[in-house]
């Protein structure tokens, strides 16, 4: 049998392209007879540039950034030349990612965004048609206001101080939102998400997102509040007010499908004049999955974590969707599965398996998450595969 091993990231622990080596391992130990093939997939977010350029190739630009705290980390750009054409891949988590941060640093209302401005920076200085930001993953919550004053739109003293801070922002704090947004006029500047949570309201980033970084539900308040006051900010800064053509009212870009991204980067991206497209999309199609998919006979997906918020806008959601249309079974390993049989059978798995059911394989599993990986998907081998000959 030919299986095709397509994960995501599982949570901080294991990279798609770690993953993937570890499900490879447990299944040849499974079910030794089988042909398997590795297809390491992302969101936009951790292991981004790893999956594709290991499906690309191009060239990696070494930089070095600035994390949600300010602490200097190691980051890269990838550079890729196709058709007459370069893109470069920046993945933001690089600088903004939860995975930066300890336990006792989540703290959504004063991390911030400065390092994704210097990782488009450096992606701007290698002459790029296409840039394409993967920005799942984030730890921050400032609404890429420290991505905007790194790029040169305003003084890092109001807008690099994380997102409580941009309740007291003055006035005329963005002069340099036209100049920014001018640099980037010629370049096919990408919002790679599936987060299509807008920035404000009941349903925006500081009620979904930012309790999952670690605030409180007063602090999540606040911070609904100093967003609100930041775009009541950038809305002045903006060389032309944009109407909406059916309505006539003035385009609320706070608003927007994936405004509130990466609490809210998404919403500077869309201010510099980025179009949002689906990251899995992306992924998916630049890794020829596809057709893959189509000479195999069994697709095995995972994650790290399945709930609700994965059973629409995810990888594990994507490889089943796009399974279907090949009319081949897909197998899901998870981390944890908090999803029922129906539920994912909804999704189109044909069935689902949870690496840690119970507080003692969820130990074993931190403890060791390749062993624990690998142990999990050779169990699911001698399920699935039929036995040798």
């Amino acid at each position: 049998m030919r299986v095709l091993i397509a994960p995501d990231s599982f949570g901080s622990t294991l990279g798609p392209v770690q993953a993937a080596t570890a499900m490879a391992a447990g299944w040849a130990e499974g079910a030794p007879h089988d042909e398997v093939e590795v297809l390491p997939l992302s969101d936009g977010g951790p292991g981004f540039l790893d999956v594709l350029m290991r499906a690309l190739g191009g060239t990696t630009i070494a930089t070095t950034v600035s994390d949600p705290l300010g602490r200097e980390v190691p980051a890269a750009v990838l550079v890729v030349e196709r058709d007459g054409r370069r893109t470069a891949y920046v993945e933001a988590s690089q600088a903004s990612g939860l995975h930066l941060l300890g336990a006792d640093e989540r703290d959504p209302s004063i991390t911030g965004t400065w390092g994704v401005g210097q990782l488009l920076e450096a992606a701007l200085a290698t002459g790029p048609d296409k840039v394409v930001v993967g920005v799942g993953g984030s730890g921050t919550h400032d609404a890429g206001a420290g991505m905007l004053s790194a790029l040169g739109a305003g003084p890092a003293s109001e807008l690099a101080r994380g997102g409580r801070h941009l309740a007291t922002v003055s006035d005329d704090v963005l002069l340099g939102l036209p100049g920014v947004i001018d640099r980037w006029r010629g370049v096919d500047l990408v919002l790679a998400t599936d987060d299509d949570t807008p920035l404000l309201g009941l349903q925006g980033t500081s009620a979904v997102d930012a309790p999952r970084k670690g605030a409180s539900p007063e602090q999540a308040q606040a911070l609904e509040a100093a967003l609100g006051r930041f775009t009541e900010v950038v809305g002045r800064a903006l060389p032309t007010p944009q109407v909406d053509l059916l309505s006539g009212m003035p385009w609320r870009l706070d608003r927007e499908p994936g405004a509130g991204a990466a609490g809210g980067l998404g919403y500077a991206l869309l201010a510099l004049g980025a179009r949002r497209a689906s990251a899995v999309a992306e992924v998916l199609r630049e890794c020829g999955f596809g057709v893959a998919a189509a000479r195999s006979d069994l697709v095995v997906t995972g994650a790290g974590l399945v709930d609700w918020r994965q059973a629409r806008d995810s990888v594990v959601a994507g490889v089943a969707a796009a399974t279907m249309e090949t009319a081949r079974p897909t197998v899901l390993i998870a981390g944890e599965c908090l999803l029922g049989r129906r539920d994912t059978m909804t999704m189109g798995f044909a069935s689902s398996y949870a690496v840690a059911e119970t507080p003692a394989e969820l130990e074993a599993m931190v403890a060791d998450p390749v062993a624990t990986l690998a142990q999990r998907t050779a169990r699911v081998a001698r399920t699935w595969s039929p036995a040798a000959p």
